[in-house]
């Protein structure tokens, strides 16, 4: 990310996040539709590919509650309280985790656009959950990073490096995962070994979808002031990748520049 504080292309409530000349996707950042009952929080949507292919969707029929990419924990509201640094290419932000009138946690988010080649961009989101009371809060059940992929006639592909399909994938562990519709392919990485302990939420049957998991079995606890950090790496593909390429996009990702 550039640190120069260029002004970035906002409307209300927004800003267009740009991989190099191409404006790849929007941050919704003060969320005006998004009902109480959903949870309201920033998110990513629309995300595309460079060829403008949609790999995201927004408050389906089915799931009301996905927005597009999104940090999300049942009955907590995400409020934005302000910018460290926004520019074309991405920005860190500061929000407050509230629920019943009151501050749970605070995050600093810091989400950055990269461009990986003429068909692929990568999109490097880092969340760190800070909690400012005297006590231990912790996070269970759902909840964490969730890409809400497009509905197509054909059911998504989704594999890892060593597994094939929603249920061999699902609820367990992978240095990456990749999930492909018709015409575009998601490459997920944990950057960091504790993002890598996390389980993978999966799936395809139902609707495409894929999250990452930190309190799958067990709680997250964070004690008073410490911090938790989870940072996913995505390489956002025009076309269908095989796991030799896919494989090859994650050394990149986790090694070579993100």
């Amino acid at each position: 990310m550039a640190i120069t504080r260029t002004s970035t292309a906002r409307a209300a409530g927004a800003v267009a996040l740009r991989c190099q000349s191409r404006t790849v996707g929007r941050y919704t950042y003060r969320p005006a539709t998004v009902p109480e009952g959903l949870s309201p929080r920033p998110y990513l949507h629309p995300l595309t590919t460079l060829k403008g292919t949609p790999v995201t969707e927004s408050m389906p029929q089915d799931h009301a509650h996905h927005l597009g990419v999104s940090v999300a924990v049942p009955d907590v509201v995400q409020v934005h309280q302000g910018w460290l640094l926004r520019d074309p290419d991405g920005f860190v932000e500061e929000l407050s985790w509230r629920a019943a009138g009151r501050e749970l946690l605070r995050e600093r988010r810091t989400v950055a656009v990269r461009p990986f080649g003429e068909d692929c961009w990568a999109l490097d989101f880092t969340s760190a959950l800070i909690n400012p009371s005297g006590r231990e809060l912790s996070i269970a059940g759902y909840g964490g990073f969730f890409w809400r992929a497009p509905a197509e006639p054909a059911r998504a592909r989704v594999f890892t490096a060593d597994a094939e399909g929603e249920d061999e994938a699902h609820g367990r562990t992978a240095d990456w995962l990749a999930l492909g519709g018709r015409d575009w392919t998601l490459v997920f990485a944990g950057v960091t070994e504790a993002t890598r302990a996390d389980p993978w939420f999966v799936r395809t049957a139902e609707y495409p979808g894929v999250g990452s998991s930190p309190a799958w079995a067990d709680r997250l606890r964070v004690g008073p002031g410490e911090t938790r950090t989870r940072r996913i790496a995505t390489a956002v593909v025009d076309g269908r990748l095989d796991r030799v390429r896919a494989a090859a996009l994650v050394h990149r990702l986790t090694e070579g520049g993100v």
